[in-house]
């Protein structure tokens, strides 16, 4: 099945509610941001790179870049940011994978700033852990934001649009 090891162990996720209220350019749950869409850009020389007005309001003026997953950068509004933390402080340090997720999680993690223009600096280390040389896709991911290389995210997105239907059917959507 490819890189996708989806096992939900037969339970159905618990049904839940969401309240849903207009923001500039998005949607807000609550207090909480919640990011949507797709965007793509390009890194300039210096690796600044322009956030979509339609992310900003949501981020806040401060906020957190990291390592994410399958390559990508996950960034995160500060109070998120720290949800996440909260999380993963309660898995401890008695395993090596927590002590190793962690390592990585938070060595890579940087707090940025928007300039006049909107654009942030992404730290070499980022960029090149999600192997963003010049173009990249900004994706909205409900409680973040993500930033692809334009490649990895063509074939992220093809691989996991193959599997779209199967992938929906096994978390029970």
């Amino acid at each position: 099945m490819g890189r996708w090891p989806i096992e939900v162990a037969g339970a159905r996720p618990a049904p839940f509610t969401m309240r849903l209220a207009p923001l500039q350019g998005g949607w807000q749950r609550g207090t909480t941001a919640m990011f949507m869409g797709e965007f793509q850009h390009a890194v300039d020389a210096k690796g600044r790179l322009i956030i979509p007005a339609k992310l900003r309001e949501g981020l806040g003026e401060r906020f957190i870049a990291t390592k994410g997953l399958d390559r990508c950068l996950f960034v995160f509004p500060q109070a998120e940011f720290e949800a996440v933390s909260q999380k993963l402080r309660s898995l401890g340090m008695g395993t090596s994978a927590a002590r190793a997720f962690n390592r990585l999680f938070f060595s890579g993690a940087t707090e940025c700033e928007l300039d006049p223009q909107g654009r942030i600096l992404l730290p070499a280390n980022l960029r090149e852990y999600a192997g963003i040389v010049r173009d990249c896709v900004i994706v909205g991911v409900e409680n973040r934001v993500e930033i692809w290389a334009a490649e990895r995210w063509a074939e992220y997105s093809e691989e996991a649009g193959e599997l779209y239907t199967e992938i929906a059917e096994k978390l029970g959507f």
